[in-house]
């Protein structure tokens, strides 16, 4: 028996603290299978599945035509013309299709419904997100404002404290110049 890998769970997360991309459909994750899980449900889906493949229509029609030879041109007629027993198949094959495709078209709208739900659940906690983002951008944007302000404030305080020393040092250097002058 070969290791088959383990089918990633649709709500487990990606890694450690990230958020797994289909979380808004785990809670539809019990849709997935049209029928169900058992063993019936499976095959019935396949089968339902099957009936508008190019492959059952040329099958069916193969048998059609072996039937209708052998009836017709064949030693063996087990069902002569007007072919009732073919009849009868049909009828028995469109009594058994027709609930299971019925089935699984209404399934499937359940399913695809219930997927757009999810879809638009992603879509309004992405806009959600975004006007998060957007009122920290402009909660960040004023704080960057109010920074800028205090340090044009700071600067031209650095300005005049410079200017002050500037004329402070003149007026010490004219004062020791003439205390030099004078001794």
């Amino acid at each position: 028996m070969k290791d088959r890998p383990a089918t990633p769970r649709i709500d487990a997360p990606a890694g450690p603290g990230a958020p797994h991309h289909l979380r808004y459909h785990a809670p539809h994750s019990h849709l997935n299978s049209v029928f169900g899980n058992d063993w019936f449900a499976l095959k019935a889906e396949a089968f339902a599945r099957f009936f508008g493949t190019p492959v059952f229509l040329v099958a069916q029609t193969v048998i059609v035509v072996i039937w209708i030879c052998m009836n017709v041109f064949g030693s063996y007629q087990f069902d002569v013309y007007p072919f009732i027993l073919l009849n009868l198949a049909f009828s028995l094959q469109a009594a058994y299709a027709a609930p299971l495709i019925l089935l699984a078209q209404s399934r499937q709208a359940e399913r695809d419904k219930t997927h757009t739900e999810a879809d638009a659940e992603h879509r309004e906690a992405l806009a959600s997100a975004a006007e998060q983002r957007q009122v920290l951008a402009a909660q960040q944007a004023a704080q960057i404002m109010d920074l800028l302000q205090q340090n044009t404030q700071l600067t031209e305080l650095v300005k005049n404290l410079s200017q002050r020393i500037e004329t402070l040092t003149v007026e010490m250097h004219k004062k020791f110049i003439q205390a030099e002058k004078q001794s």
